[in-house]
């Protein structure tokens, strides 16, 4: 795909994409600091046998949503300008948003009991959103390699600034740096991966979790995120082209 660089549009993400890259470079706050240090003494307390069970779930949850044929699958799409990529990926990002929110609002809305079933339903719904606007970027989700990369916007998203500093020094170098990655899925870091998006979110899905309220709280946080982690995902692609490296 040839990207007219004196283009309008390209001008506009151009300098979207910059400061995007500055706001994933930037390093930890005091208070990310202190929020991390009192996660990590949380997760301390939690039995080393209940971290396992939820890494395990976690790590089942995702792996069957990474090589799920519907989604390896897609329908490859003709070649096309950035201009409609990003339009494509712009209404997958909000059909998702919206969906999220939907689905989190009627999980919320039972409180305690039906507050779980968010858990693998808007896992699902991410993964789905990330597959969905790596294919409008023209990537081959066949590539064991770029459902790694679809991982590691999902961390992205969902961390700590600190490992989010690391994760995007993977992606910015992404060629060099995915020959060291794990050849086996099994392999793949899921203690970190899990506890990273559990700390993320606990917080504002443990609101999700009171009657009542939870309906409103999981609307707003599915929305909130899902939209954020589409965004994420358009940058992360962008990322990957010369024209964006070389400006």
């Amino acid at each position: 795909m040839k990207i007219d660089q004196q283009s309008t549009y390209f001008t506009m993400i151009n300098i979207e994409h910059r400061q995007w890259c500055a706001k994933m470079s930037k390093k930890p706050t005091l208070l990310n600091r202190a929020a991390k240090g009192i996660q990590h003494r949380i997760n301390r307390i939690i039995p080393e046998k209940v971290h396992r069970v939820i890494t395990g779930a976690i790590k089942e949850i995702t792996r069957g949503v990474l090589s799920g044929a519907g989604f390896t699958t897609l329908k490859r799409l003709p070649p096309a300008s950035i201009e409609e990529i990003e339009l494509l990926a712009l209404k997958k990002v909000n059909f998702y948003s919206s969906s999220s929110a939907a689905e989190g609002a009627i999980t919320g809305y039972g409180g305690f009991i039906s507050g779980f079933a968010d858990f693998p339903l808007w896992l699902t719904l991410k993964m789905k959103m990330l597959f969905e606007i790596a294919n409008a970027y023209g990537v081959d989700l066949k590539d064991y390699k770029e459902r790694l990369y679809i991982l590691h916007i999902f961390q992205l998203t969902f961390s700590s600034q600190k490992h989010r500093n690391a994760v995007f020094n993977i992606l910015n170098d992404w060629e060099a740096q995915k020959e060291s990655l794990p050849g086996d899925i099994h392999q793949f870091d899921w203690r970190t991966f899990q506890l990273e998006y559990r700390d993320f979110i606990d917080i504002a899905k443990l609101i999700q979790l009171i009657p009542g309220v939870g309906a409103i709280a999981g609307a707003y946080v599915n929305h909130k995120y899902t939209k954020k982690l589409g965004y994420n995902a358009m940058n992360a692609y962008r990322m990957r082209m010369a024209e964006f490296r070389n400006n």
